[in-house]
């Protein structure tokens, strides 16, 4: 062809469109004005990796029970964060754990506040819980949890459940049993008094109270206060706001805190059906970023009178927030003349705090273990499919955040006896003198 001679054009005029390329291109052109409208400084780039992240399921309904370390998840949903993230949001406060983990296993929740034993008892099948496996991929918070008594008790009995153990004996032998109760039977709270009575000499029996020296009953954690109240029970375990109730009420006192026992332990998940992580990983990624930013915030002492605020109203915690504030800032008062400003108050993020460390899983087994909740060794694979840190380690990445992960080191607990998750996990289930071991 020669070079000054034109192109090839077809034979319409040049210059104009047939009636369909007209529309076309028209249709193209608004739907373009449209985006960079909605765009604002936004580039297509951006765009478009924010649609390929979007959440698969954007509406999500949350479990929680009246507790303050449900306030991650409330806190994220009041305050915008999921909203940031593509989630739309619901709160559903239920009346007890077993309906936290029946409306998770139905659908009803997708996502919901948990107990740490909770999701491998479900997923095992143990205690009455149906067989329905469960995933946490986040540790909501550390510490902030207590073991409470009636009044009577108080300059008698303290830290050391020993002294507790003659109070005990007579009324066994009387033949009126000392009533404790806990939250759920697989649960912090359960082990927790299990392992405090159990350190002074006091047997809490097996799982269907064979054996026992107490009674111990499950009550749901905002009735404890009006269950003490009546004489039902002579302590309680539970987090709070109950224990510090308890003391402005009138009723009772804190025997020991949960970090007194074990310094920054493991208590609350964020927890979901396997089936449901499965099938909505950005989901469940969008819902890790959003409690993250709400946990960071939290952390800031100078956000916690306002996140007492939020969470003390009627949907949530239904308690007045000067209740909540104090230990929420670490100010401790123990309702029997012991006081102190305790560094480990309940926390939310700061230390290594989220990250799903698979060494509590084993902690916690070992102790299904230790009271017959298993017959035999249990079997400790489990762990990999219920304590999903890849999901929180993909969400982290995504945000940038570094400097959190693994750590399997030793755990000392308040008897004195060290936990190493790298040792022999049935010696240690074994190793304890009060204990209920099967098979």
């Amino acid at each position: 062809m020669n070079p000054s001679t034109p192109p090839h054009r077809s034979s319409a005029v040049p210059g104009t469109l047939d009636r369909r390329e007209f529309l076309k291109r028209g249709a193209l052109l608004t739907g373009s004005a449209a985006l960079f409208a909605a765009l604002g400084n936004k580039s297509w780039a951006a765009t478009a990796a924010s649609a390929s992240d979007a959440p698969e399921t954007p509406d999500v309904k949350f479990g929680i029970i009246a507790l303050t370390d449900c306030s991650p998840i409330v806190v994220a949903h009041e305050k915008g964060f999921f909203k940031k993230y593509g989630i739309r949001s619901k709160i559903s406060k239920e009346a007890s754990w077993a309906v936290i983990r029946d409306r998770l296993s139905t659908g009803d929740n997708q996502a919901t506040h948990m107990l740490i034993g909770m999701p491998y008892a479900s997923t095992m099948g143990l205690l009455g819980s149906p067989k329905k496996p469960m995933v946490y991929a986040w540790m909501l918070n550390r510490n902030g949890q207590a073991i409470s008594l009636k009044k009577s008790f108080r300059g008698k009995v303290a830290a050391d459940a020993s002294a507790m153990k003659p109070f005990v004996d007579e009324a066994k032998k009387a033949g009126k049993p000392l009533t404790f109760a806990m939250t759920f039977p697989p649960g912090t709270h359960a082990m927790w008094m299990r392992y405090w009575l159990a350190s002074g000499g006091i047997h809490p029996g097996d799982a269907a109270g064979a054996g026992a020296d107490v009674n111990l009953v499950t009550i749901p954690p905002p009735q404890m206060v009006s269950n003490m109240r009546v004489g039902k029970m002579d302590g309680f375990c539970v987090g709070e706001p109950w224990n510090a109730r308890a003391i402005d009420d009138g009723i009772g006192y804190t025997a020991i805190t949960t970090q007194d026992m074990w310094k920054d332990h493991p208590e609350k998940v964020l927890a979901f059906t396997e089936e449901f992580a499965t099938k909505n990983p950005k989901t469940v990624k969008a819902i890790l970023k959003a409690v993250h930013e709400a946990s960071e915030w939290m952390d800031n002492l100078d956000n916690r009178s306002e996140m007492s605020d939020i969470v003390s109203q009627p949907a949530y915690i239904n308690c007045p927030k000067e209740i909540i504030l104090g230990r929420m800032l670490g100010d401790y008062d123990y309702g029997d003349g012991r006081k102190k400003q305790d560094e480990f108050y309940m926390h939310f993020s700061k230390r290594n705090c989220n990250f799903p460390q698979p060494k509590y899983g084993k902690w916690w087994l070992t102790q299904f273990r230790r009271w017959g909740m298993v017959t035999g060794a249990p079997d400790y694979s489990v762990i990999d499919k219920v304590c999903r840190h890849d999901l929180y380690s993909e969400a982290m990445a995504e945000l940038g955040v570094t400097g959190r992960g693994f750590d399997n080191s030793p755990e000392k607990l308040f008897d004195g006896t060290t936990f190493d998750p790298s040792g022999d996990l049935e010696a240690y289930a074994k190793s304890f003198a009060v204990h209920a071991l099967k098979g």
